[in-house]
């Protein structure tokens, strides 16, 4: 009987790894995802407008800024998410791929990765910010091009530790033939690690940098509005100071509404199981995080007057060669009916 029994309970443990029981949420996140077009979108905007960042601070060489190399760096990011990591979503929310564990792993952390490499690009940003604020006379020995680099490098290879730790071994003993975010990926990583350790803890950081930022120009302001005459140089450097540091932190504002409600959710899912989460809401806050990365280039069209004017630019150029081919095959055609 104990033999019968024990054979009963393996039987019953291999169906349900062989089907398992899944998410409430999935059969109607599965159906959701995959009949709304607002991941491609998002995916087509943040591909497209994050290649036009990268292209005007190549373009430009008044772009070429130790600042803009940590916003090309945040571009690249947004590009990889809208190249690769909302494809990889769509395709793991129907499932795929099956039978491959370590493949569906490594396509639930790129987004990781990319969302990862993005804070450590906001975090640099506000470092530098820093550094230019209350450190001037060392600014120009600190943030040269070279050490821009050398960080760049640093943030993409720590983002990519982070995000590979699933594949090290954090993660739920799923089976291979179905490739779910929450069946595989433990919710220990996301939230205890993943968020409180790699995503607010930075944040936080960020919030304090500016913080002290502002507060110092506030009292810049101050002081040169009492001594007005004859500081009108200074002045103006700090009316262009205070407006870098605006825009910037929009950009880091915005981040923080797209994808703290997600990790809250995370949290809730985690720490209150039976706490009720509308699927709408689920759906909505994933929607928000991907459209994180479609949103900066039009921020920095609207806040930075020289990627403004960059952008303008190569849309003239590419519309003066459009019309330009177009003359030419007109002038073509024209020329070969003269001839016949």
């Amino acid at each position: 009987r104990v033999k019968a029994l024990r054979r009963l309970i393996l039987s019953l443990l291999r169906r349900t790894m062989e089907n398992p029981p899944a998410s409430p949420y999935l059969p109607d996140l599965q159906r959701s995802t995959n009949s709304t077009p607002a991941p491609l979108i998002i995916a087509l905007l943040s591909t497209l407008g994050n290649l036009l960042v990268c292209a005007a601070v190549a373009l430009n060489r008044k772009l070429r800024t130790v600042t803009n190399y940590f916003l090309v760096s945040l571009a690249v990011a947004d590009v990889c998410v809208g190249a690769i990591a909302i494809p990889c979503a769509i395709l793991t929310d129907a499932g795929l791929p099956r039978h491959n564990l370590y493949l569906c792993v490594l396509m639930l952390s790129v987004l990781i990765m990319f969302t990862q490499s993005s804070i450590f690009s906001l975090l640099a940003v506000a470092v530098e910010r820093y550094v230019a604020i209350f450190m001037p006379f060392r600014y120009r020995a600190l943030m040269t091009p070279r050490n821009a680099v050398l960080v760049i490098l640093a943030t993409w290879l720590l983002a990519f530790l982070i995000g590979l730790v699933p594949l090290m071994g954090w993660r739920k003993t799923a089976p291979a033939a179905y490739c779910f975010f929450v069946l595989v990926v433990d919710m220990t990583y996301m939230v205890y690690f993943n968020f409180f350790a790699c995503v607010l803890a930075p944040l936080v950081v960020m919030f304090l940098i500016y913080a002290q930022i502002f507060a110092a120009v506030k009292r810049q302001a101050r002081r040169t509005g009492a001594e007005r005459r004859g500081q009108g140089g200074a002045a103006a450097s700090m009316r262009r100071e205070v407006k870098t540091a605006t825009s910037l932190f929009l950009v880091l504002f915005l981040f923080t509404v797209c994808w703290v409600p997600l990790h809250v959710i995370n949290c809730f899912l985690l720490l209150c199981p039976r706490c009720p989460v509308p699927l709408e809401l689920l759906l909505a806050a994933i929607i928000l995080s991907h459209a994180n990365s479609a949103v900066n280039p039009f921020l920095y069209a609207y806040t930075m007057t020289p990627f403004r004017d960059t952008f303008k630019a190569i849309f003239l150029c590419c519309r003066t060669l459009g019309d330009g081919e177009a003359t030419n095959a007109t002038d073509g055609e024209e020329a070969g009916a003269g001839a016949s």
